[in-house]
C-alpha cells in the first residue's frame, strides 16, 4: 500500500447525513439559524447544503414572487388558486437569498433537474415547478424557500462536534406541514427531547 493510499484509509470515513434534519441547539448563537430546522439535501466530504423548513421569508409573498420572476400571475378562479396566494415562502438559509428552492413530494419531477433525496422528498431549484404550481399542475405537496443553507468539506461536522447541531430522521410530514411554529418541537419531540428539557440542560452545562 503507497503511503497515499495510507494516509487516506485513515481519514474518517463521512455518513450522509442527507435526508435527516438539522436541529439547532440552544446555544446557536447566530440568529439566523436559532430555533431552526433544517432538511438536509446534499452532504458529502466536501459540502452540505439544506433548507431551513420553518423560517418564512421577510416580506415576501407568493404573487409577489412571481411577479418578480415575471410569471404569469396566479388566475382566480377556484378555492385551490387562492390557497396558492398563501403559499408561504420561507427563509431556505442564508447563501442564493435570490433563487427559489422547491422541497415537494415525488409525484413532480423533471429529468436531470430534480434531486431525489428519498422516497418521500425531491428538490427542484428551476422556475419550471413553479409555473407548474400556478397551472395547478405542480407537486402535491411543496415548501417554497428562497435561499439555502451550506457548509464547506467538514465545516458542518465541525459545528456537529461542538455541539451546534442536533440531527435526526427527515420527516415528510415535519417538512410540508403549514404550521411553522410546531415545526421546532416536533423535530425534537421525534427524538424523545422536550424542548424546555434540552434549553435546561444547556444552561446547566
Amino acid at each position: 500500500m503507497s503511503k497515499s493510499a495510507r494516509r487516506k484509509s485513515l481519514l474518517p470515513e463521512v455518513s450522509s447525513l442527507a435526508g435527516q434534519f438539522l436541529i439547532a441547539m440552544p446555544g446557536m448563537t447566530d440568529k439566523r439559524f436559532q430555533r431552526t430546522v433544517i432538511y438536509l439535501c446534499v452532504h458529502s466530504e466536501d459540502t452540505a447544503m439544506g433548507i431551513i423548513i420553518n423560517k418564512l421569508a421577510d416580506n415576501v409573498s407568493f404573487s409577489e414572487l412571481l411577479e418578480h420572476l415575471e410569471l404569469d400571475a396566479l388566475p382566480e378562479v377556484d378555492d385551490e388558486v387562492h390557497e396558492l396566494a398563501d403559499m408561504h415562502v420561507h427563509f431556505g438559509g442564508p447563501v442564493e437569498t435570490g433563487r427559489g428552492f422547491v422541497l415537494h413530494s415525488p409525484d413532480y419531477q423533471t429529468r436531470e433537474r430534480t434531486l431525489v433525496i428519498d422516497k418521500s422528498v425531491c428538490l427542484t431549484a428551476t422556475v419550471d415547478i413553479l409555473k407548474a404550481i400556478t397551472k395547478g399542475k405542480g407537486p402535491r405537496r411543496s415548501l417554497l424557500a428562497l435561499g439555502y443553507a451550506g457548509w464547506a468539506g467538514g465545516q458542518l461536522e465541525a459545528e456537529i462536534r461542538a455541539n451546534g447541531w442536533l440531527h435526526s430522521d427527515g420527516d415528510a410530514d415535519i417538512i410540508f406541514d403549514l404550521v411553522n411554529e410546531d415545526k421546532y418541537k416536533r423535530a425534537l419531540g421525534a427524538l424523545g427531547i422536550a424542548e424546555a428539557h434540552l434549553v435546561n440542560a444547556s444552561g446547566n452545562a
